[in-house]
């Protein structure tokens, strides 16, 4: 009985090596089959992704590209890209990169838009050299300074920031004239991110532009000093003089495309927007400015609506004043992206008005040259405003009607 238990021991030990030695060659044989089935798959995506990323590249540095590519090839396979127009009037496109790795296809879709600087919570061209970026300044969204970022202490950059010229920290230095060192007061908070060496000036014929598409389907005003805009809703009310009786009109029976301009003149404003509107002016001079009378706000405020579609441009030759007037002096609210082109954003006799509360911005701030607001001085307000400045997300991915553009495109989608 031993001799037989011990053969059946053995025969029964046979079989279980011999069922698990097929086993285990069919679990070979089949992670073989996945890792190379996963390794066709990794790089017919990796072919697709950079014939996406190659065109992109191409599209970025010239706008008007459109030929594509076909059957390139790359990394053992091929790519081709079409480059496909989904709407001319705002200039939207798509990419479509096709990948083909033994005989097997891979599709990536890019959309992309033509960028605009409203995209930017804070663009300043130039900050003078007595200006910099301090402790209790916050800014939410992008910002980019087309020069040095002059930071002291702990200003804080929720968005990215960028600059063309490099940080510039205060501080002093310690030591003898011989062995000085130099001990940064800095401590910026960059939690979007920092980058120098970006060259992104601003267009000089940005307003130009907004002034073509005033006359091919928006609506402009000729010959006139002076132009008081009061938006009432869908409304518009306007005049020529202070003392005149306002015009009104719906806005969208005088612009279809959501364009206002005035030509060579002055533009004094306030009201609720409804729907998306951009209002231009053009000028030298005493003209190209506009001048804040009051409030501008959305009549479906996008902090309690997330879903608002009111959107607002406003975009100078020269600057854009807060007007020192009465209904100015305890806050004023602007929501909107604001653009100055040769000039600034600013309250006008700014050092000597009285404390006059804050400036509360939802939007942003374009501008070739930092204007100042008010003077501080003992950690409270001396003339002028203290600033609250909050970005429009919306601005990310939107923009408001005819808003200039940075030359360049941007992702706005991506599919695998």
């Amino acid at each position: 009985m031993t001799g037989k238990a011990s053969l059946f021991l053995l025969m029964g030990f046979s079989i279980i090596f011999l069922v698990a030695g097929h086993r285990f060659g069919q679990l070979t044989t089949t992670a073989v089959g996945n890792l190379s089935d996963y390794y066709e798959e990794t790089v017919l995506h990796n072919i697709a992704v950079s014939g996406a990323n190659i065109a992109a590249n191409q599209l970025f540095f010239d706008p008007t590209w459109n030929s594509g590519y076909s059957n390139i090839d790359f990394a053992g396979g091929t790519y081709s890209v079409s480059v496909q127009t989904l709407d001319y009037a705002k200039n939207i496109k798509k990419l479509t990169s096709t990948a083909t790795y033994l005989n097997e296809t891979k599709t990536v879709e890019v959309t992309l838009q033509p960028s605009k600087f409203s995209k930017f919570s804070y663009y300043s061209g130039y900050e003078p050299s007595g200006i910099w970026w301090t402790s209790g300044d916050t800014v939410w969204g992008p910002t980019h300074i087309q020069g040095y970022l002059r930071v002291d202490q702990s200003p804080v950059f929720f968005g990215k920031a960028t600059c063309r010229d490099g940080l510039y920290e205060n501080g002093y230095w310690s030591g003898w004239w011989w062995n000085r060192t130099w001990v940064s007061t800095a401590d910026p908070k960059f939690y979007g991110g920092f980058e120098q060496g970006i060259d992104l000036p601003l267009p000089n014929n940005g307003v130009d532009e907004v002034e073509t598409d005033a006359d091919d389907s928006g609506f402009k005003f000729t010959g006139q000093d002076t132009v008081f805009l009061n938006f009432v809703g869908d409304s518009l009310k306007y005049k020529f003089h202070d003392s005149d009786q306002d015009t009104t009109v719906l806005v969208s029976d005088i612009t279809s495309n959501g364009v206002i301009f005035v030509d060579e003149g002055t533009v004094r404003i306030k009201g609720i927007i409804s729907g998306q509107i951009t209002v231009g002016v053009s000028g030298s001079g005493s003209h190209g400015s506009v001048y804040i009378d009051n409030d501008i706000t959305y009549l479906d405020d996008p902090i309690t609506n997330v879903n608002s579609s009111d959107i607002f441009g406003l975009i100078t030759e020269q600057n854009i004043w807060i007007s020192d007037n009465a209904a100015n002096n305890s806050d004023i609210n602007i929501q909107g992206s604001l653009y100055a082109e040769n000039g600034g954003f600013g309250a006008e006799n700014y050092s000597s008005r009285p404390p006059s509360g804050s400036i509360n911005l939802l939007g942003g701030i374009i501008q070739s040259t930092r204007k100042a607001v008010g003077t501080f001085g003992g950690g409270s307000i001396q003339s002028g405003f203290s600033k609250k400045y909050k970005y429009d997300d919306r601005f990310m991915i939107t923009s408001p009607p005819s808003f200039p553009g940075t030359g360049t495109f941007e992702i706005v989608s991506w599919y695998e």
